[in-house]
């Protein structure tokens, strides 16, 4: 597996943005809450409350479709985009510069369609950058925070797939585009947001 590819300096994984609103009040109200004072035990606990308490739309079949972080907060719901959202708010606001990753993956795990899945990286003092999955256990899928390991949701094997290096500052466009478009969990599987080789060469992702 080839190292991360993190092209920008701390600071830009620990901005506020419209979509990365931590600053917004209850979510850092959440975020002080779930502060353990040692970062990674503050990681831990951000990680393991979105992915236990926030729940995957498709999964629950909930709506609504949310996007900013504070939506995900307020509605305990997303796509895992969407929690991929709310745990940088989180972490962001307890000070862990955190990044979002993407993979490439075969929605029905035979081929065509594609779509995106993305997830985390948070930079620990102890590891550097580690990559964390807060999508959503169910049958088959048992991702964890166990650093310096790396436990994701998919593999990402398949022929077609692709796991890419790159840890974000912020979240891919057509990503956000998709959600803030979606109206509801279940339409939203018609829209998933991907990106053929072409198109990801052209963003700069590079797959592992």
């Amino acid at each position: 597996m080839r190292d991360l590819i993190v092209e920008q300096p701390l600071q830009a994984y620990l901005q506020a943005t419209p979509v990365i609103d931590w600053r917004q009040p209850q979510v850092l109200a959440q975020a002080q809450a779930l502060s353990a004072g040692d970062p990674v035990d503050t990681a831990r606990r951000c990680f393991e409350w979105v992915r236990d308490q926030v729940l995957h739309s498709v999964d629950h079949q909930r709506n609504p479709v949310t996007c900013q972080a504070s939506d995900v907060l307020q509605h305990r719901t997303g796509y895992c985009y969407a929690k991929s959202h709310l745990l940088a708010a989180l972490l962001r606001a307890n000070g862990i510069p955190t990044g979002f990753c993407y993979q490439r993956l075969s929605i029905h795990d035979d081929g065509e369609p594609y779509s995106l899945h993305g997830f985390n990286a948070l930079y620990l003092e102890s590891w550097g950058w580690v990559r964390v999955d807060a999508r959503g256990n169910r049958p088959g899928i048992a991702a964890r925070f166990d650093p310096p390991k790396e436990t994701l949701a998919f593999a990402g094997t398949l022929p077609g797939e692709a796991t890419f290096a790159n840890v974000l500052a912020e979240p891919l466009e057509v990503v956000v585009e998709a959600l803030q478009a979606g109206t509801s969990w279940d339409g939203m599987l018609e829209m998933l947001p991907d990106v053929g080789t072409a198109e990801a060469a052209n963003l700069g992702l590079e797959p592992q």
